[in-house]
């Protein structure tokens, strides 16, 4: 099974999309610096994930969300209003 993530930096609030077989093996590496594009915003939370069968699936799911268009803007949305009735 596949996972598309999204993470949120506690440190300036910025989003990071990725995927992964193995979620919470990589968050461990974006919260311990092992990922250079990550490491200067960490720690990081993780906010939503979608799970996939297929390996193409994720990287397709993955690739339309970092095209930063519609697909991209509502789930933001989406999260942002979960959020802030989080506290």
């Amino acid at each position: 099974m596949y996972k598309v993530y999204l993470l949120r930096s506690k440190k300036n609030g910025s989003f990071y999309i990725g995927y992964t077989n193995d979620i919470d093996r990589r968050l461990k590496e974006h919260n311990s610096g092992m990922v250079e594009y990550t490491r200067k915003y960490k720690p990081w939370l993780l906010i939503y994930y979608e799970s996939f069968i297929s390996l193409e699936d994720a990287k397709g799911r993955e690739k339309n969300l970092k095209s930063f268009g519609k697909a991209y803007g509502q789930l933001k949305r989406r999260i942002m209003n979960s959020l802030k009735g989080a506290g």
